[in-house]
């Protein structure tokens, strides 16, 4: 199997991860019957992935960086699988432990999620789909996004404790 199959194959299996998290979301929002009531951490998903959106647009189409290196004129910079693979899994690496108690099993799906991000890293290279500078800047962008939904995301103590 040829690397760019594999990392096509992993940024579906991050928008089943997301899929479930959505789910779980509106299945929420269903039993509790109010869109205030579902978890932040589920509504600040809606965050990384609008960014994720935006940065996708303005580098695929406004702003083209540089191109593919198997010279097919494709916008390479970032790499858009590893920066959607990363930005869902690190999500939902810091959403994982409110859902799942078992703390092997979330430390488990981590470590999962953590070499899906590296394979799907070191596949866009390996590919010739990206530069290795398309696939860190992916990765930034990711952390970045990431950073910005935990501090949404995160549960703040009131001011009453």
């Amino acid at each position: 199997m040829q690397w760019d199959k594999i990392t096509d194959i992993i940024l579906i299996a991050s928008f089943g991860v997301l899929a479930v998290l959505g789910t779980l979301g509106l299945y929420q929002w269903i039993t509790r019957k109010s869109i205030k009531k579902v978890d932040r951490s589920l509504l600040a998903m809606f965050i990384p992935l609008a960014l994720l959106a935006v940065t996708y647009v303005f580098f695929d189409k406004v702003w083209v960086v540089n191109t593919r290196p198997n010279g097919s004129g494709e916008a390479s910079f970032p790499s858009t699988h590893t920066m959607i693979v990363a930005t869902i899994f690190f999500c939902a690496m810091l959403a994982l432990p409110k859902y799942i108690k078992s703390k092997p099993l979330y430390i488990t799906l981590d470590i999962i999620m953590a070499a899906l991000i590296a394979v799907t890293s070191a596949g866009r290279v390996l590919s010739n789909m990206h530069w290795l500078t398309d696939v860190i800047a992916g990765l930034g962008f990711a952390a970045a996004f990431a950073a910005i939904y935990y501090f949404v995301a995160r549960e703040r103590k009131s001011s009453n404790e």
